[in-house]
Formats: C-alpha cells, sequence, structure tokens
C-alpha cells in the first residue's frame, strides 16, 4: 500500500525540515512514502487542494479530535486497512495554521489525533513520520520500538 503524506506548505523551521528529511530517509527504505506539498492559504484554499491531491486515496485527516491511538494501535489499524486489499493508496492529510474545513473533515474516511493536545503542522509532520517510521520498524521486527 501506498502511504501518501500531503502536508500545506513547506517546512520553514530548521527543526522541522531536519526531522522530516531524516523520517523520509528512514521510511525509504521500508516502503511506499511520499510527501505532497501543496501551496499554503486559508483553510477552505488548503482544505481543497489537500482533498485534490488525496484523490483516489483513502484519506486520514490530521485532527485533535480524531481517534487516539497507541503506537501498536496505530500499527493494527494501518494493518487492517491493507489488509482490505481494496485501498491502494494511504493519503495522510495535515493542514496548515487553521486546520481543516468541514468539507474536507467529511470528506476523510478516518480522523487521526497524534495528541490531544493541538500541533503546529510542522510538528505534527515530524510526529506523524516518526510513528509512520516506528510502526513500519515493528511490522519489520526491527529493534526501534520499545513498549
Amino acid at each position: 500500500m501506498q502511504v501518501r503524506i500531503i502536508v500545506a506548505g513547506k517546512p520553514a523551521l530548521a527543526y522541522a525540515k531536519a526531522g522530516m528529511e531524516e523520517y523520509l530517509k528512514r521510511l525509504s527504505r521500508m516502503g511506499s512514502y511520499e510527501l505532497v506539498s501543496v501551496k499554503a492559504g486559508s483553510s477552505a484554499e488548503v482544505s481543497a487542494r489537500l482533498l485534490e491531491r488525496s484523490q483516489g486515496c483513502f484519506r486520514v485527516a490530521l485532527d485533535e479530535r480524531g481517534d487516539h491511538l497507541g503506537t501498536r494501535g496505530l500499527a493494527d489499524k494501518l494493518q487492517a486497512l491493507e489488509r482490505r486489499g481494496e485501498i491502494k493508496a494511504l493519503a495522510f492529510l495535515v493542514g496548515a495554521a487553521d486546520g481543516h474545513s468541514n468539507e474536507l473533515r467529511e470528506a476523510c474516511e478516518w480522523h487521526l489525533a497524534l495528541s490531544a493536545l493541538t500541533l503546529q503542522h510542522e510538528l505534527a509532520l515530524v510526529v506523524l513520520l516518526e510513528q509512520l517510521y516506528r510502526v513500519a520498524a515493528l511490522r519489520a521486527g526491527a529493534p526501534y520500538h520499545r513498549d
């Protein structure tokens, strides 16, 4: 299953750039992961761009009101989606500072919270990438994840 991470704008903060690059490099050895940036703008504009770029994908909106899962729960959910067979591509949608529009939330099949806290979108991107790497390492039997 291809995993596409679609984010509003490119990270400008040094820590976010470094974290993004590091985890994308690690993920490149673990499967098919792609980072796509869309032009920043208002919540409605960004949401429309995110929806456009995620057409044909099983959409996951990152939202603090979404499902709260631990790493093993996330691994189980992703494995269950993969086992369904009809899902060829999964798109994680990371909005801009103003969050997602209601239209985007309604168009997504799943809402995932990375934390009960509201996270700055560049930080959310790094946390998501790290968790995707952690899940991939867990599934591969690598010693990265510890319970």
